[in-house]
């Protein structure tokens, strides 16, 4: 597929983001399985990851569309507290070893966020989209 042909779909609005706030959560296929990703503001910029601990591939979310710990300053994951930087996925601390969460290409625009799949994550069918 030509660089122009790119697929692009629109996640959610920008305002929808708050810093610090809630996720947008959604329905993806990994390698043709259904799995889940989010996308959060932290530091005024969205970023995207799928939604799976490297230590136990659980989901992140302590609460639905909750990833950040109390001080906001990281993502937690919800069962064995595992910690991420929001900026680049990069274990920081907890049973998640030096990995990095799985970023998903995103990008503001227009009052949008965008999200670009890849060749290894695609949207899921809307039969599995919530």
């Amino acid at each position: 597929m030509a660089e122009d042909e790119a697929v692009v779909l629109p996640l959610c609005a920008s305002a929808a983001l708050e810093e610090g706030g809630a996720a947008h959560v959604w329905d993806v296929l990994e390698h043709g399985r259904p799995a889940r990703a989010f996308a959060l503001r932290f530091d005024g910029v969205v970023r995207a990851y799928m939604n799976r601990c490297l230590h136990v591939p659980v989901e992140l979310d302590w609460q639905p569309g909750q990833f950040l710990d109390s001080d906001k300053r990281f993502i937690i994951c919800s069962i064995h507290g595992a910690t991420y930087e929001p900026e680049d996925g990069r274990c920081v601390g907890g049973p998640c070893g030096r990995g990095r969460l799985t970023p998903l290409a995103v990008k503001e625009q227009g009052g949008l966020v965008h999200w670009y799949p890849s060749a290894d994550v695609r949207p899921a069918p809307p039969a599995l989209a919530g």
